[in-house]
């Protein structure tokens, strides 16, 4: 939006040709974001409170988090909103990938929003349904999917529609350039033809799966939303690198066509995710719900597809990885010595894992610095893999 505006002004005043500089718009949209989220929290704070949106604590957990019954929840949709104000205010709304990411992320916030209202609000300890919530991250997973499939295949959002076409004239049988096949890092030349169907297979599972993590890891005060700042960081760096093409080629990166301008959108989710970490570090003010678990989740998925680092993301998130595995065994191994024994046992003493470390003796600030200590680690090594190879 303002993008416009000054490529306007700057064909009378040179000054304003600052701005068509990809990096300087992402450091102002942290900047504007981050201010958007400290002016806005207040307020959004007491409205959640005013309508007794409070968080339900699970009578099983740990008996430390009773005292957070009645906290604000929800708190997420003040991420959005510091989120979607600054990349509309300093991306180019003309870019196809920004409107790919603004439309996953929102469309899995809506998700979130829906599971929580019934919560909270409805006093419906269900929410959504398992099956609904599935089903709808199904079909947006999907559809962006098919989308990002065929617009990193292109340089436009007209080609990418002709490629889409020509698909379907093909009876599906066409093939996707290079630039869809899966990238091992570490490695020169080392990567792994998919075809489209398998691309949007393992784009459909990272978008998804990513959503899932996030949330299963936003159990403490700040555990979920400074990893989700880290890692969108340095996916805006692999974003910049995929979008110009010296960088790229001198890397030995995929070049993706216009992918530079979701440095602009990882910033404003950095600026976003700082800005409610002021309110929700502990003992946080208020919680970030499902309305922003699964959205920053998908959203960081989505970029790293875009921008072709599926398996760096997943170094990257470790935490998030680690913290999805530790509730899919405990509870397959549960259902299995169940199945087998007739009474179910566990792993670990409670899942998700950052429960466990809690059961072990850990204070919730241990558990949750640690964690991010260990993010640090991962998104290091992830941010090598630009030069290691």
């Amino acid at each position: 939006m303002l993008l416009e505006l000054f490529q306007w002004l700057s064909a009378d005043i040179r000054a304003f040709s600052v701005f068509n500089y990809i990096t300087l718009r992402a450091v102002l949209a942290t900047m504007t974001a981050l201010t958007i989220a400290f002016l806005l929290g207040p307020g959004v704070i007491r409205w959640l409170a005013a309508k007794k949106i409070g968080q339900a604590v699970r009578t099983d957990g740990p008996q430390t988090h009773l005292a957070k019954s009645g906290t604000p929840t929800m708190g997420g949709a003040l991420i959005l909103l510091s989120l979607g104000l600054a990349t509309l205010l300093w991306a180019d709304l003309s870019n196809r990938f920004v409107w790919i990411v603004l439309i996953v992320t929102f469309g899995y916030g809506a998700i979130g929003w829906v599971d929580d209202w019934r919560k909270v609000v409805h006093r419906n300890p269900k929410g959504l349904s398992a099956k609904a919530k599935f089903f709808w991250q199904t079909v947006i997973g999907i559809v962006a999917a098919v989308w990002v499939a065929f617009s990193i295949s292109a340089p436009s959002s007209e080609k990418a529609l002709q490629l889409f076409l020509q698909w379907l004239a093909s009876g599906l049988s066409a093939e996707l350039p290079t630039r869809t096949d899966l990238i091992v890092p570490f490695f020169k030349s080392v990567s792994y033809p998919l075809g489209i169907f398998g691309f949007i297979v393992l784009t459909y599972l990272v978008i998804v799966g990513a959503s899932n993590a996030v949330n299963l890891t936003d159990g403490l005060d700040g555990l979920a939303i400074l990893p989700t700042v880290m890692v969108g960081a340095a996916l805006g760096i692999f974003a910049y690198v995929a979008g110009h093409a010296g960088f790229s080629k001198y890397l030995l990166l995929p070049y993706v066509p216009g992918a530079g301008e979701l440095t602009v959108f990882c910033g404003a989710l950095a600026g976003a995710g700082l800005g409610f970490l002021w309110f929700n570090a502990y003992p946080a003010e208020v919680f970030m719900g499902d309305v922003g678990a699964l959205a920053l989740g998908a959203a960081l998925g989505t970029v790293a597809v875009i921008v072709r680092q599926e398996i760096v993301f997943f170094i990257m998130g470790g935490v998030f990885v680690a913290e999805t595995v530790s509730v899919m065994l405990q509870v397959g191994w549960f259902k299995f010595t169940k199945w087998k024994t007739g009474t179910g046992q566990r792993i670990l003493l409670m899942a998700p894992l950052h429960h466990h470390y809690e059961q072990v003796g850990w204070k919730e600030t241990q558990v949750v610095v640690r964690f991010w200590i260990i993010t640090i680690l991962l998104v290091l090594i992830g941010l090598s893999t630009l030069k290691i190879r």
